[in-house]
């Protein structure tokens, strides 16, 4: 009786540990996909324009509307928008459907916004090392946030309303659609909670990991600018900056600049991605979310609101607010907004910095603009790659400390110039914001990732690196890609290079297989293949002979089941050609 008892009891015990570590399990990002203003198309050429201080903000674009007609420098004039700069990405009419299986006609009332997500977060799933055709059929869950649908608005023609044009333009597909490509049968939400959506999404994908929903999540959000007419509207509400520079912080804030883009993440808990031998690029302790309630009206900002979001998401972190070095502020320039901010922040952690010790702080859309819906993960992935690149890059157009903030007796400083970051002995740490006009505020704690041991197992490795497309356009371009990768990265692990592409990538039937030792010997095999030389196989039955006639290569055994690092390779190369409304 009494062992019975003691066994009940030990395995209770054993059940609330398991419990306990699985509401606390800490979520690793493993993946990024990006397009941003600026020409940004991955996250090197995001921390190239972060790190070297540039502002993307740029003109409207002739092909989205003549702003000259929309233009009146007198403020609040009727029917008109006070400024004529924005920051825009290139060619969104530009989508290589046959990819994603999508019919010519079924992409042309696609909006581009869904394209994007489909672009990007195959992107970011293909630098993660995670093989779509293997997570087909699993719970793998999509969290996407999306405010606006100027695509569906671009024309009235009776004619566009076609058979595909509710799945084509309806937001909560933008998450649906991207989970029917993929196979996949997790959560898939599409959120809206304004420009606080896409850090939304990241929360609710971290809350569906802990409770085992999912063991992969896709999250993040985006927004494309297409209509000038919101551009009246944001500025007959006195929203926009007239100048078009975002002066987060400073004097001279006059409003917010708009910008578009779209940034997703791949998410696993820590210990799986620990164990799957991920490449883990920054750790999100905890998070939060809330709501401004009723307040100095409903798109006011509410300090206290934001105040205890942040706390909470300490506290779910389990976070001190001594060990946070900086926070990634929302930080939209604008004359009632920035001090509220900032006085929240100093109410959090005033009593755990000073001037001596300060809290940095920043703002991404002085260099990109505020990108409404996808900008949170904007800021999430620029912490990231200030965490990866040991350096906390300058805020622009920041010169004279906005009179309305008591600075003096404040421990925040701006971070107007770039600040070293480097890991060390104190664990480094940081906060993100992103407070929605609708009220809704979302904070997430992130740290630096775990020092991972290289494995050092003695077997020999396979020095095999098959690199594949859906066509053979697309492989030439995929092969060019890996020629500049090497040439751009000489020092690469080259066993972890064929070891990432062979395990870590999805293969399609257009095929090349280089069984090279070392990089300088992968260039020239790769620059003989896209001169059309064919390179000679050793035997008719070799591993190489077979995956070149198609057959299924079971790359783990390959590799003797061994986990190497999985490391970031060049991207599929998407053959877009223009697809929009006639």
């Amino acid at each position: 009786m009494n062992d019975r008892i003691l066994n009940a009891l030990k395995g209770a015990r054993q059940k609330i540990e398991q419990l306990q570590r699985t509401e606390s399990d800490d979520i690793a990002i493993i993946g990024i996909g990006c397009r941003f203003p600026g020409g940004i198309d991955s996250p090197e050429s995001y921390w190239q324009l972060l790190s070297q201080g540039i502002d993307a903000v740029s003109e409207i674009p002739p092909q989205r509307w003549d702003s000259q007609k929309y233009y009146h420098s007198e403020p609040n004039t009727v029917g008109f928008t006070n400024t004529k700069r924005a920051g825009f990405i290139d060619s969104v009419d530009q989508f290589d459907p046959q990819f994603f299986n999508i019919s010519p006609r079924e992409a042309a009332n696609l909006d581009p916004q869904q394209r994007l997500i489909l672009e990007t977060s195959w992107e970011a799933l293909e630098r993660a090392g995670q093989i779509p055709e293997r997570l087909a059929g699993t719970k793998a869950g999509v969290f996407v946030g999306i405010t606006a649908n100027d695509y569906a608005q671009l024309s009235d023609d009776i004619g566009r309303y076609d058979a595909y044009f509710n799945s084509g333009n309806s937001l909560n597909v933008a998450a649906g659609r991207l989970s029917y490509t993929l196979g996949f049968t997790g959560p898939s939400i599409a959120i809206d909670t304004a420009c606080s959506s896409s850090l939304t999404a990241v929360h609710l994908a971290c809350q569906s990991l802990k409770q085992r929903e999912c063991r992969l999540a896709l999250a993040g959000g985006v927004n494309l600018m297409l209509l000038a007419q919101n551009f009246v509207a944001l500025s007959q509400a006195g929203m926009l900056s007239s100048d078009g520079q975002c002066k987060t912080f400073d004097a001279s804030a006059n409003g917010y600049v708009r910008g578009e883009g779209c940034g997703m993440v791949v998410l696993k808990r820590l210990s799986d991605a620990l164990a799957d031998k991920d490449t883990v690029l920054a750790v999100i302790r905890g998070s939060a979310v809330n709501q401004d309630g009723a307040s100095g009206g409903l798109t006011v900002p509410n300090g206290i609101s934001q105040q205890a979001v942040i706390e909470q998401a300490l506290a779910n972190a389990k976070v001190s607010p001594d060990l946070i070095n900086y926070v990634e502020a929302h930080g939209t320039g604008t004359p009632l907004g920035d001090p509220i901010e900032i006085n929240a922040l100093a109410t959090v952690f005033g009593s755990t910095h000073s001037t001596e010790n300060p809290l940095l702080v920043g703002s991404v859309k002085t260099n990109i603009g505020h990108l409404e819906s996808a900008a949170g993960v904007a800021g999430l992935i620029k912490l990231v790659l200030s965490l990866q690149n040991q350096q906390i890059p300058k805020q622009l157009h920041y010169r004279t400390p906005n009179p309305h903030i008591d600075w003096k007796d404040l421990p925040i400083k701006v971070v107007d110039t770039p600040i070293a970051w480097v890991r060390g002995e104190k664990r480094r740490l940081a906060g993100v914001s992103a407070f929605g006009f609708s009220g809704t505020n979302a904070h997430v704690i992130v740290e630096e990732s775990p020092i991972v041991s290289e494995n050092n197992s003695a077997s020999e490795p396979c020095y095999l690196l098959p690199i594949s497309a859906k066509n053979e356009v697309a492989l030439k371009a995929l092969q060019q890609r890996y020629v500049d990768y090497f040439l751009s990265n000489p020092d690469v692990d080259y066993a972890n290079v064929c070891y990432s592409a062979a395990v870590g990538r999805q293969h399609f039937n257009c095929r090349s297989i280089l069984s090279e030792k070392n990089v300088s010997q992968a260039i020239q095999q790769l620059q003989s293949l896209l001169k059309g030389e064919n390179v000679s196989l050793t035997e008719s039955n070799s591993i190489e002979s077979r995956y070149l006639a198609g057959e299924k290569i079971d790359w783990a055994a390959v590799h003797n089941h061994q986990k190497l690092l999985k490391i970031v390779l060049p991207t599929y190369p998407f053959q877009r050609q223009r697809y929009w409304l006639a």
